[in-house]
C-alpha cells in the first residue's frame, strides 16, 4: 500500500466519523468505485486510483495537496466541511440578514425559497447559518465566515461573554453579550477594540440565537 492510499484511508475514516455519508456503499458511489474495491482499499489490499481521489477532493472539500503529498491540512479551510444540498428536508439553512426576522417568526417561505442549505455533520445542533459581515468581531470571526447558530427563547438566560446572533431594532447583530448596567439592558461588545461597546434594551430584541461554531472559507 502506498502513502497516498494511507492518507486516503485516513480521510475516509474521518469523513465516516463525521457521518458525512450514510454507509460505505454511498461513499463508494460518490467517489466512483465499487463497494468491494473500497473494502479492498480499506483493508490495504488495493491502492486508490486517481479518479477516486479527484472525486473525493471535489465532493468533500479535501485538500488535494495533502492527499497526494502529505503537505498542508486534510480539509481546505479551518473548519468542518459543509456540503450543499437541494433537499429541503435535510441540511441547515443559510439565512441572509434580511431574511433573519422572518426566520425567527417562523416564516416557512424564508426556509423553502430564499435559503441555500448545507449539511455540516459536526454542527448537528445548529438550526441555521448566517454570514458574518464587517470587521467588528475580528479576530474571532472574519467577514465572510459563516456561523452556525441555535435559536433560544426571547427570555433566555444569557451566558455572559458568549457570542450571540441578535435580531434587533437595529438589524441583525453578531456580538458578544455581557451584563448591562441594569437587568433591562445588555452590554453589546465587539472583539475588535476599534468598535465601542454599547448598551441595548432587552425590549428591542426580537430574536436570539447562540453561536455554536464557525465555518471559515479560504
Amino acid at each position: 500500500m502506498n502513502e497516498v492510499t494511507e492518507r486516503f484511508i485516513e480521510c475516509y475514516k474521518y469523513l465516516e466519523k463525521l457521518n458525512f455519508f450514510s454507509n460505505k456503499k454511498e461513499f463508494a458511489k460518490i467517489i466512483g468505485v465499487s463497494t468491494s474495491l473500497l473494502t479492498d482499499i480499506e483493508k490495504e489490499r488495493s491502492n486508490i486510483g486517481i479518479n477516486a481521489i479527484r472525486n473525493t477532493v471535489i465532493n468533500f472539500n479535501i485538500n488535494s495537496d495533502w492527499i497526494l503529498t502529505g503537505n498542508g491540512s486534510m480539509i481546505k479551510g479551518i473548519i468542518p466541511i459543509a456540503k450543499k444540498t437541494e433537499n429541503l428536508k435535510e441540511g441547515i439553512p443559510l439565512i441572509t440578514t434580511n431574511a433573519m426576522a422572518g426566520y425567527f417568526k417562523g416564516d416557512t417561505q424564508v426556509l423553502e425559497y430564499e435559503c441555500e442549505r448545507f449539511v455540516v455533520p459536526i454542527f448537528k445542533d445548529a438550526e441555521f447559518l448566517i454570514s458574518v459581515r464587517g470587521s467588528s468581531m475580528n479576530p474571532k470571526y472574519n467577514s465572510g465566515d459563516i456561523v452556525a447558530c441555535k435559536k433560544l427563547t426571547i427570555d433566555t438566560f444569557f451566558q455572559w461573554n458568549k457570542v450571540y446572533v441578535l435580531d434587533t431594532i437595529q438589524g441583525a447583530l453578531i456580538k458578544r453579550v455581557k451584563k448591562g448596567s441594569t437587568d433591562d439592558y445588555l452590554l453589546i461588545v465587539s472583539d475588535n477594540p476599534k468598535y465601542e461597546a454599547f448598551e441595548l434594551p432587552k425590549t428591542s430584541i426580537y430574536g436570539i440565537a447562540i453561536v455554536i461554531g464557525v465555518i471559515r472559507l479560504e
